[in-house]
């Protein structure tokens, strides 16, 4: 890869709405609040970590495009404008959102209001129902679907736009929101996870005078899973090709609590020594938004000089295996 720089980070999670407040979690190491959730139909709550309110309304709110958008628009929106804060805003923005469940908003409420009286049920369920309505805002722009995994198909394609001159600023955003319809279809795939919502955002530049001090220096093969090579196997490809890393490497997994999910990441990893961050058995299932966590986390360790290089490893739910490192930027 040809010196793709991190220029920016952005977190909304469920430690809060910015950077500082992520930060503080990862460092507090406990699980966030438990919140339950209602299910229609149910007498048990389904168990979520949600993003609290803001302390105060975000003035970006106040912008007619996002008046009646969805909180997975509201979460990227202001975690894409924490890491473009304290700068001269790019002539030439890229974005590229990625995304495993979209926008439900819309759609659950709909569903709700239907379980409790089909005959008042409102039919509104546009604008927020559609995979690029959060990213339909912006001149250079792409929607990426699929697992968690997704997300580092997305800081390569935005490398590759940089490499290209298509942009001046890459933001790659992942970005998720709960409502009792994703947990509760959650709770059916993984008894044990905990669903959370909230976004991460990675930016991507070339300019050194805009970096915070880290490249983005290899990201390795999207491995797919199929008949020919299964989830274990494409994890154990994608940790052969990111390579043994350098003493004191931070290793960034997408583990979380449950044995059957998490087997083929944990065996591919089993003989790393060095120190690790599960970021979800602190924060929850954030989907795509975890995948861009793990990222933002693993840039941010490398930027504040704790971990001499920081790698990231997904292993997606149903798609691909693929990994990423994150190195000190070196201006020569």
């Amino acid at each position: 890869m040809s010196r793709i720089l991190v220029s920016g980070l952005g977190a909304v999670s469920p430690a809060g709405w910015n950077l500082a407040a992520f930060r503080q979690a990862i460092e507090a190491s406990h699980p966030l609040p438990i919140v339950p959730l209602a299910r229609p139909g149910w007498d048990k709550p389904l168990r979520t970590r949600p993003v609290p309110p803001p302390a105060t309304r975000p003035a970006f709110l106040a912008h007619p495009r996002l008046r009646r958008s969805s909180p997975i628009t509201h979460y990227a929106a202001s975690a894409a404008l924490e890491a473009l804060a304290g700068r001269d805003m790019p002539k030439r923005v890229g974005l590229i959102f990625c995304l495993q469940s979209g926008c439900v908003q819309y759609s659950y409420r709909f569903f709700e209001e239907a379980l409790a009286d089909p005959a008042t049920a409102s039919p509104l369920v546009f604008p927020e129902t559609v995979f690029a309505a959060p990213a339909s805002h912006v001149p250079l722009v792409e929607t990426l679907i699929g697992d968690p995994a997704c997300f580092l198909q997305g800081l390569a394609l935005g490398a590759d736009w940089l490499l290209q001159d298509r942009a001046e600023v890459c933001l790659v955003v992942g970005s998720e929101e709960i409502n009792w319809l994703r947990a509760d279809a959650l709770w059916h795939l993984e008894h044990a996870a905990i669903i959370s919502g909230g976004a991460g955002v990675v930016a991507l530049g070339r300019d050194p005078a805009l970096s915070i001090g880290v490249e983005l220096s290899a990201i390795t093969e999207a491995l797919s899973f199929s008949a020919r090579q299964d989830r274990p196997q494409a994890a154990r490809a994608m940790r052969a090709e990111l390579g043994a890393g350098v003493p004191g490497e931070l290793l960034c997994d997408g583990l979380g609590d449950s044995p059957r999910a998490d087997g083929p990441e944990r065996t591919a990893w089993s003989d790393w020594t060095g120190p690790r961050l599960g970021l979800k058995r602190i924060f929850g299932e954030g989907l795509m938004a975890a995948a861009a966590w793990q990222c933002v986390a693993a840039a941010d360790a490398v930027a504040a000089k704790r971990f001499p290089a920081a790698a990231v490893s997904l292993v997606g739910c149903n798609q691909q295996a693929i990994g990423a490192r994150f190195v000190p930027f070196q201006c020569h």
